[in-house]
C-alpha cells in the first residue's frame, strides 16, 4: 500500500467550479470546532485530503481523535468551521442545508457498522429504499437483485435482518450504499461486529466496489489487519491527518 497522495487526484481551479474540479472527494484547510472559549474542541485540525475516483482510503487512529467528524463533513452531515469540501465537483461548504441534502442523496453513500438495516425491510427492500428519495433518475440507480447478486446475496433478497447473519448484514449495507451508484463512499468501522475472515472479505468486497465503478472510498477504521486492501492509509491524531507511517 502506498502512504503518497499525489495518485489521488489533484486539487480543484482557482474558481472553485465544477468544470475545473476532478471527480472524487477534496478536501482543503478543513477545521471543525466545537464549543467556545476554554471549551472549545479542536475536532478537524487543519485537514486536507484528496481521494480519485477508484480510489480506497482508509483512517486509522483512536477513539476521539476526529475520524468521525471527517466523515461527516466530508458527506456533507456537518459543516466546517473553516476550509472546503467537494464532492463529484460540486462545493459543499457553501451550500444551504437543502442543496447539501440534496447533494448528499446523489453523490454519498454511507456504510455504518454492522449494516444498520431497517428491521421490517427485507434486503432488496433496503435497496429500493433509497432510489425512492434519491433526486437521480430510475435510469441510474443500479438494479437492487443485480447488486445483491454481486456482494454474493442474491439468495437471500427476502430475508430480514434478523435471518442474516452480521456478515450478511453488512454485505447487504453495503449494496444499499451503492444501488444510488454513488460518485462518494463513506464506511464507519466496518468490521466492527466481524471475525477475523469475515472482515477481510467485507473489505475486499468495498475494494473490489471501489476500483470496478470508480467509486471514491474512506474507510475509517481500527482493524489494521485489513489495510492491505486499501491503496492509502492515513492516521488521524488529534484531529490531524497524516499519512501512515
Amino acid at each position: 500500500m502506498s502512504t503518497q497522495t499525489s495518485n489521488l487526484g489533484s486539487a480543484a481551479g482557482g474558481d472553485g467550479s465544477a468544470a475545473d474540479q476532478p471527480d472524487g472527494l477534496i478536501m482543503r484547510d478543513v477545521c471543525l470546532r466545537f464549543g467556545d472559549g476554554d471549551d472549545t474542541v479542536l475536532a478537524l485540525d487543519d485537514v486536507t485530503l484528496t481521494v480519485a475516483p477508484g480510489k480506497f482510503v482508509a483512517v486509522v487512529g483512536p477513539s476521539g481523535a476526529g475520524k468521525s467528524s471527517l466523515l461527516a463533513v466530508a458527506g456533507g452531515l456537518s459543516v466546517p468551521t473553516s476550509g472546503s469540501v467537494s464532492v463529484a465537483g460540486r462545493e459543499m461548504t457553501v451550500a444551504s442545508r437543502r442543496t447539501r441534502t440534496t447533494l448528499r442523496r446523489e453523490t454519498v453513500g454511507f456504510v455504518f457498522q454492522s449494516g444498520n438495516l431497517l428491521p421490517a425491510l427485507t434486503a432488496v427492500d433496503q435497496l429500493r429504499l433509497p432510489t425512492r428519495f434519491s433526486g437521480a433518475g430510475r435510469r441510474t440507480h443500479r438494479d437492487p437483485y443485480q447488486l445483491l447478486a454481486e456482494v454474493g446475496m442474491a439468495d437471500k433478497a427476502n430475508r430480514r435482518p434478523h435471518q442474516l447473519s452480521g456478515g450478511e448484514r453488512q454485505r447487504v449495507g453495503i449494496a444499499r450504499a451503492l444501488v444510488t451508484r454513488p460518485r462518494l463512499l463513506l464506511v464507519d468501522e466496518p468490521t466492527a461486529a466481524l471475525d477475523r475472515q469475515r472482515s477481510h472479505d467485507v473489505v475486499e468486497l468495498l475494494a473490489r466496489e471501489t476500483r470496478e465503478h470508480s467509486v471514491a472510498t474512506v474507510m475509517v477504521t481500527h482493524d489494521h489487519d485489513v489495510l492491505r486492501h486499501c491503496d492509502t492509509v492515513y492516521e488521524m491524531i488529534d484531529g490531524k491527518l497524516t499519512p501512515a507511517a
